[in-house]
């Protein structure tokens, strides 16, 4: 189940309630060390350098809990009370050179600013370019705001626990974030609080997408039109073509500009490729269109921007709008019960709200809403940093993966044919929130495995591995894995 985000008053709710339901801080620290340790593991190897900063709170306990999970790597903790006392044995600890920083100086419960001292010693461990990760929220970051007291550490990797608090998801706090996790069980009861944005996790698709009939046949599957692709912008027709075909709808029938045709064509085996003519049924028996990438030429047929006003206002199917065809929606009502979606990156949405991408990026989840309350009640995908899922009513859910890797050209492109693979299947027309989740997530999950394999990773190497995600919780681990026993 994806959890709430919360705010410092919630979290501490939801602790008081777990104590008088009878779990107790020392349990939970306990496990909160374990799982940060595992966390921490699969980021080292046997031998590697450990720097861990304990602050005098909680949040130093946390860090010195993991301390015990961590016999084969070279731990080294720094108890820092004073913080200008602590300041000689930072420098020296700095120059060891540690691979990881386990930053447990400061927790959720600062609420003002920060001293001389304290931020000395905070940009000090900035300045010095270290690896650091952080529990539960970077020290000195208000965790409601998203701002420093002062100065904040500057994290690579932030492990937030039991869930995100809502200050470490504004558009300012990534700085200090640096990729934010969630460890979601940590001992407490099940959460006491609710809120109109959830963070996705990995657990919540461990059931879906649901397993194909043994009786199915293509047309069980639906079939896909795309309408993509202009002179200089043929690959991402290309790209969402590739897309859509991972996510294995029945059939696919890729419609291009005429100019384009041949290197479109040439490049897709099983996806039917036509020259765009205004005489092609649109939405016909197609069971989604979707309309945008790499319509970007100055030379698009003004038919095919006729098409998406018309399919956008009156197709019974879904229709799925990316790209240059965003600026073409009509804020119109849609059928009553018919799927829309749009994909704007932070710059798109921008333009479509005739405001500035800045405004955008500090309120996303409202520019979220006012996009899906201004088009007829769309599904939207927010792209961007923790891309957001919602419409302008319910929840707006949040991503948890992805990484820098994915700004890339062509990387929206096969995300939108992604989308679209799965709409253009009937039996995910009744629950399009999840299949719009599970694709944003799956696509950023990939980049996350490829991240880990290798610093060149491309687009196509994205696209060739889409669908490879796995959930894969991860628990608390005594003992070293068998490979690094083997490796022993």
């Amino acid at each position: 189940m994806p959890v709430p985000v919360v705010s410092v008053a919630q979290m501490r709710q939801w602790e008081q309630a777990s104590w008088a339901a009878g779990r107790t801080e020392a349990g939970v620290i306990a496990r909160v060390g374990a799982l940060v340790a595992a966390r921490l593991r699969e980021r080292t190897r046997r031998g590697d350098r450990v720097l861990v900063l304990a602050g005098k709170g909680h949040n130093g306990d946390d860090a010195r809990a993991a301390v015990p999970h961590l016999t084969d790597r070279r731990v080294e903790v720094l108890e820092v009370r004073d913080p200008a006392a602590a300041m000689s044995a930072l420098e020296a600890a700095l120059t060891r050179r540690p691979h990881w920083v386990l930053d447990g100086l400061f927790g959720i419960g600062l609420n003002r600013p920060l001293d001389a001292g304290w931020c000395a010693l905070i940009q000090r461990l900035n300045a010095a370019g270290a690896r650091v990760v952080s529990v539960d929220v970077p020290s000195g970051l208000d965790a409601d705001r998203g701002e420093p007291w002062g100065a904040a550490v500057r994290a690579a990797w932030t492990l937030t626990l039991a869930a995100p608090k809502q200050g470490l998801l504004r558009t300012e706090a990534a700085a200090f974030t640096g990729r934010l996790e969630v460890i979601p069980d940590i001992g407490l009861v099940p959460c006491p609080v609710t809120s109109d944005r959830l963070w996705t996790l990995p657990e919540d698709f461990e059931d879906w997408p649901p397993a194909r009939p043994a009786m199915a046949h293509k047309g069980t599957f639906g079939h896909l039109a795309i309408v993509a692709g202009s002179l200089g912008f043929h690959g991402a027709a290309v790209l969402a073509a590739r897309g859509a075909q991972r996510a294995r709808p029945g059939l696919i029938t890729l419609l291009t500009p005429a100019p384009v045709y041949g290197p479109v064509a040439s490049q897709l085996q099983s996806v039917m490729v036509h020259p765009w003519s205004a005489a092609h049924a649109l939405p016909g028996n197609y069971s989604a269109v979707l309309i945008g990438p790499g319509l970007a030429a100055p030379d698009v047929p003004a038919e095919i921007v006729q098409a998406c006003r018309r399919l956008w206002r009156d197709a019974p199917v879904p229709v799925i709008v990316d790209a240059s065809a965003l600026d073409w929606v009509p804020p119109e009502p849609v059928p009553r019960g018919a799927i829309r979606v749009l994909t704007p990156h932070p710059g798109e949405a921008a333009r479509m709200l005739r405001t500035t991408a800045a405004q955008v990026q500090a309120d996303r989840a409202g520019a979220l809403r006012a996009l899906s309350e201004r088009f007829g009640g769309a599904w939207v995908v927010l792209k961007g940093y923790q891309t957001l899922v919602g419409r302008y009513e319910g929840a707006v859910y949040v991503n948890s993966s992805g990484n820098p890797g994915l700004a890339q050209g062509g990387s929206g492109d096969v995300l939108a044919g992604y989308i679209a693979g799965w709409l253009a299947q009937p039996w995910s027309h009744a629950d399009p929130l999840q299949a719009l989740r599970f694709a944003v997530w799956q696509h950023g999950a990939v980049a996350d495995q490829l991240e880990t394999e290798r610093d060149n990773w491309v687009i196509e190497d994205l696209v060739s591995r889409l669908g490879e995600a796995r959930p894969a919780p991860v628990e608390p681990a005594e003992e070293t894995s068998t490979q690094e026993r083997a490796e022993g």
